[in-house]
């Protein structure tokens, strides 16, 4: 069974974030850094950077968890995440 992560990437070039899920985080991570191949919205923050990426989440927990994150439209709230991983564990446990 495949393990996935929610990660929350960074452009400074926007002061952006942007969150999403994957099973594979490098790969998705080169998607949004690729020139060519990005056809979404973050191909304009490109260069983007990892800022926080929770691991080990079923499919299921990844999907809630994103949709959580993005639900809050609060930047103070994401920026806070690295600084406080008890709000990361509530979250793994809420959705767990």
């Amino acid at each position: 069974m495949d393990t996935f992560s929610v990660y929350i990437l960074f452009s400074p070039s926007i002061d952006k974030f942007y969150t999403g899920y994957s099973s594979n985080i490098e790969e998705r991570v080169r998607f949004h850094n690729d020139i060519n191949k990005n056809r979404i919205w973050t191909k304009r923050g490109q260069p983007w950077e990892k800022f926080l990426v929770i691991e080990g989440l079923t499919k299921s927990q990844a999907l809630k968890i994103e949709k959580y994150i993005k639900r809050m439209k609060s930047k103070k709230y994401l920026q806070e995440l690295p600084n406080n991983l008890s709000l990361v564990e509530e979250l793994k446990a809420k959705f767990g």
